[in-house]
């Protein structure tokens, strides 16, 4: 089922073509697709090695180049960071065998993708993601500061969208407490700047071996951020105790751990009503999500 209206297809044939016809170093190996819980892209496997990562939804091939060339560059920035393995990117191919936008190629990292639950009563797994969150900080932004309109700036920008959310969820959860615990987050200050995130650490973007963190995928977007967006995964991965391990650990202040309840919530209000129908390894995280935030108001 597609996940979205202007969702594109690609297949395994297209993509050993264009494989064969821009990557030839690649050609003639085995092509996967890998399932799971991924929004954006459609990801394959060839052979061993490398992941290939196609846009799914309808743009502009232009900006498409732009931002996968965006990405690849802080893909780059966050694998010299980060004290646990990421992807490094290959190539960025161009449009072809009937798939119109440009694509790209990075290094393929073993190891398994946790669910909500699956490691949330992990120690290991808590002080694994503090260590990564803590150094990330730790970077230099350059003077660098936060530019967009996805979560990391301001709160109350979200207000329409967590409007909508609210409204889609109707009959799917509690949306009382949700407009209630809304009215109070959109109202958190920040007295902290900016540091340098990931900014997008959800179950799907995290590897796992043997309950400690094996890898970090999905690493175009680093950036500066408000520090407390990076949190996000002690409310999408940790249940009580280990949570507190990790507020521990990096010594968040009472304001920027509600921050980041906040920001988890913009998140997990979205991912629930929206693939509820279509992926449900999303629909999964936003309504474990939204319980653990609701059990802690």
């Amino acid at each position: 089922m597609r996940m979205h209206p202007d969702q594109l297809r690609i297949d395994a044939d297209q993509v050993a073509a264009l494989i064969a016809d821009q990557c030839p170093e690649l050609a003639g190996q085995s092509v996967c697709p890998v399932l799971g819980g991924g929004t954006v892209n459609a990801i394959f496997r060839v052979g061993s090695a490398a992941a290939v990562r196609f846009p799914l939804r309808e743009q502009e091939p232009a900006v498409v180049r732009a931002e996968l060339t965006a990405e690849a560059s802080a893909a780059r920035e966050f694998a010299l960071a980060s004290p646990f393995p990421a992807p490094e990117p290959l190539l960025i191919g161009e449009p072809g065998q009937g798939y119109p936008l440009p694509w790209s190629v990075q290094t393929w990292l073993d190891g398994a993708t946790p669910t909500p639950t699956s490691s949330s009563g992990s120690t290991e797994l808590a002080l694994d993601l503090a260590a990564l969150i803590g150094r990330l900080r730790g970077c230099d932004t350059r003077g660098r500061t936060f530019n967009g309109d996805n979560r990391g700036g301001r709160l109350p920008d979200h207000d329409g969208w967590v409007e909508e959310c609210v409204d889609r969820t109707e009959g799917l959860f509690d949306t009382q407490w949700m407009k209630g615990f809304w009215a109070s987050a959109r109202t958190l200050s920040r007295d902290e700047p900016d540091a340098m995130c990931h900014t997008d650490l959800i179950p799907g973007n995290l590897l796992v071996t043997d309950g400690r963190l094996a890898g970090v995928l999905d690493t175009g977007g680093f950036q500066a951020a408000d520090p407390a967006l990076d949190l996000v995964c002690a409310w999408h991965l940790l249940d009580d105790g280990p949570r507190e391990v990790l507020r521990r650990s990096l010594d968040c202040s009472e304001l920027q751990w509600q921050r980041s309840r906040a920001w988890a919530f913009e998140q997990a209000a979205g991912a629930y009503w929206y693939y509820v129908d279509t992926n449900p390894t999303m629909a999964a995280m936003g309504r474990t999500t939204l319980e653990r935030l609701a059990a802690s108001f």
